[in-house]
């Protein structure tokens, strides 16, 4: 039996759309991009016009009331992403959006209750690429195989130059009023570690802003930036362990972005830039590498698995639901928390 098409609105055709999204959506048979809305009428002409998209909206309002459409694709920056998913689930459509969730805790919460109003409904945020092709081999050896036994320390490196140090421009991942508590890669990572290392319970940071005022982009004044440079955390996880953890945006040729996991039965390290897993166990003499088996390999196929969860129901794979992706939200909130009062922060925070 063919199955109906699935249409699909677009609210933000911005480069990820373009580069990841788009790609799968138009490679899964019965699916199909019916309708999208951009900030502004030229841009969303083009990508109509680049993908064959037959109706343009000039309020997102009113793609999101079109009766006619199954699920709202959310592709805007994080600022508009409660606003639209609540809207979106409320007049009885599957959601999707981009990461990062949302602005702060508050809205995911907001997020997360609209969801669980519309159990009918599939609602998932885009998981990121960073460890994708060894997730379920780390998996396996962490929490199945317990390859490195109690995990006794965690170590998390993520240093990068590319952004806070480019001259003097606001960048959107910049700017307080778009992005919110989301900074650096953080929430990125902390989606991974709660998969593998399981989520923290308890934690104190240090952030930092070297350069503290920039350009905004559309009115040319200079503002104050409200978003870090720099984040370092210490803390202990659920599961006992100690960790550290540290983001930078602006290390200049800085170390490979690496994850060591050192317990009482081994140690496992994993390079985020060449997804390499290398181990050693307690009597070694040094690390080896341990091959991502075939069958493990993970790929990229977000838009795949989160159809198939709307047509079929279950598991959208690694796109967390709005519950799963509040935990990340909920690190964010605490770690900024921490930093600004100059404290330890417990986890889960009250609601």
């Amino acid at each position: 039996m063919t199955e109906r098409v699935l249409r699909i609105g677009v609210i933000g055709g911005g480069a990820i759309v373009r580069q990841r999204h788009m790609p799968g959506l138009q490679a899964i048979p019965g699916v199909e991009v019916a309708a999208v809305c951009n900030r502004h009428r030229a841009s969303a002409e083009k990508f109509a016009a680049d993908y064959q998209i037959r109706t343009i909206y000039d309020d997102w309002r009113e793609l999101i009331a079109d009766s006619t459409l199954d699920v709202v694709w959310i592709g805007t920056t994080p600022y508009m992403h409660a606003p639209l998913a609540i809207a979106a689930l409320e007049a009885g459509r599957h959601v999707f959006t981009q990461a990062r969730m949302a602005r702060n805790l508050a809205e995911a919460r907001a997020m997360v209750a609209a969801a669980a109003r519309h159990p009918d409904k599939v609602a998932a945020i885009c998981p990121p690429p960073v460890g994708m092709a060894g997730d379920l081999t780390m998996r396996r050896l962490l929490r199945r195989e317990r390859f490195a036994g109690t995990v006794r320390q965690v170590r998390l490196s993520v240093l990068a130059g590319s952004l806070a140090g480019a001259g003097d421009a606001l960048h959107w991942r910049q700017d307080f009023d778009i992005s919110g508590i989301n900074t650096l890669t953080v929430g990125i990572y902390a989606e991974v570690l709660h998969r593998w290392v399981g989520a923290a319970a308890s934690l104190q940071a240090r952030t930092d802003t070297y350069v503290r005022v920039r350009r905004h982009p559309e009115s040319g004044e200079y503002v104050e930036v409200r978003v870090p440079d720099s984040v370092s955390v210490v803390g202990q996880l659920a599961q006992g362990a100690d960790f550290v953890y540290q983001w930078s945006g602006v290390a200049h040729l800085g170390p490979p972005n690496e994850l060591w996991v050192f317990g009482d039965a081994g140690t496992l390290t994993y390079n985020f830039g060449s997804d390499t897993i290398r181990g050693a166990k307690a009597t070694d003499a040094e690390l080896r590498e341990i091959a991502i088996p075939a069958q493990e390999r993970g790929s990229w196929q977000v838009e795949a698995d989160y159809i198939r969860a709307v047509r079929q129901g279950g598991a959208t794979g690694l796109a967390p639901s709005f519950a799963e992706g509040l935990k990340y939200m909920e690190f964010l909130e605490a770690l900024m928390c921490s930093a600004r009062e100059g404290r330890a922060v417990a986890l889960p925070l009250d609601a």
